[in-house]
């Protein structure tokens, strides 16, 4: 079984780029994959392995800068969710855009799982996913508000052009992990929306701990790796990745007419160009040769 952990955490690194070579080198070195972002505000991804060697890479990682109080969302494969390891720099862990919003300064207040239904059944909270609009289409908590926002990055001008509808309401909000919501509440309080809640641990960490015939989850949560999706108690769900537009799809959404394996789907069909579609068919018939020939390839698909 391969041993997966969802980690965040908002520290000051002076200098992320000295970091970079010494984690990606133990990384590799003990065979963990996966993502893991290094910016100056901090750290953030998703690695897989197995136990002990996750538990290598955690440790080291608590051993950074600020990094004693890590914490993580803990899930378990029986195949391994990502194909090759990526330690990568940028400008910010989570991008909203918005250089003012620092949660080291302060967030919403945590809501423990087994105390979110409670708070979001109150007529007087307005409940929000953070995620993005194809996250949202495949599963979310019954009666939240979709942005329907195609990145983070659209949130802020989203919450600008719908601030009325919430005068004097109470926000709740959510996300896949509690990064977005780290940001989304810094920059709620930042415009004087005084009370301000979001889930701890985020979805992950509800459909872990919280029993499905007591939930108010709906659906699934899109993860991003090769499980595409999971439900209740983190177990994998039915949903495939459409290796074009990096949407989740159905099994069933396989035998439509605009399917193609790694070129395109039912969302985006029509979003692509006749030469993107040519260059996927290029990646997806070298694909196939490595397959053939038991070979890894980078882009990274089963």
């Amino acid at each position: 079984m391969y041993r997966i952990a969802a980690l965040y955490h908002f520290t000051r690194f002076d200098d992320p780029e000295a970091l970079k070579a010494p984690l990606a080198r133990l990384c590799c070195g003990v065979g963990v994959k996966g993502t893991l972002l290094l910016a100056g505000e901090g750290i953030n991804g998703t690695i897989a392995g197995l136990p002990d060697a996750i538990g290598t890479v955690l440790d080291h990682i608590r051993s950074l800068p600020g990094c004693a109080g890590l914490e993580w969302k803990e899930s378990w494969s029986a195949d391994p969710p990502f194909a090759r390891m990526k330690v990568r720099l940028k400008r910010e862990i989570v991008t909203m855009g918005q250089p003012d919003v620092d949660p080291r300064a302060r967030t919403g207040h945590y809501v423990e799982p087994a105390e979110w239904n409670a708070l979001i059944r109150d007529p007087d909270v307005a409940v929000i996913d953070t995620r993005n609009d194809y996250e949202v289409a495949i599963g979310s908590f019954e009666g939240a508000i979709d942005p329907k926002t195609d990145s983070f990055r659209d949130f802020p001008a989203w919450w600008e052009a719908n601030k009325d509808r919430f005068h004097n309401r109470k926000i709740a909000m959510f996300c896949t992990g509690g990064i977005r919501c780290e940001k989304s509440t810094n920059f709620l309080l930042g415009q004087g929306v005084e009370e301000v809640y979001h889930l701890k641990g985020g979805i992950l960490k509800y459909l872990e701990e919280v029993p499905e015939d007591k939930s108010t989850w709906q659906g699934a949560c899109f993860v991003f790796d090769n499980r595409v999706s999971v439900g209740h108690g983190l177990r994998e769900g039915p949903h495939l990745l459409c290796h074009g537009c990096r949407r989740p799809i159905l099994p069933e959404d396989t035998e439509r007419p605009s399917y193609e394996p790694g070129v395109s789907c039912h969302h985006c069909i029509d979003e692509t160009s006749a030469q993107d579609k040519a260059r996927f068919r290029e990646r997806q018939k070298q694909i196939g040769l490595a397959r053939a020939r038991g070979d890894a390839h980078l882009a990274g698909q089963p």
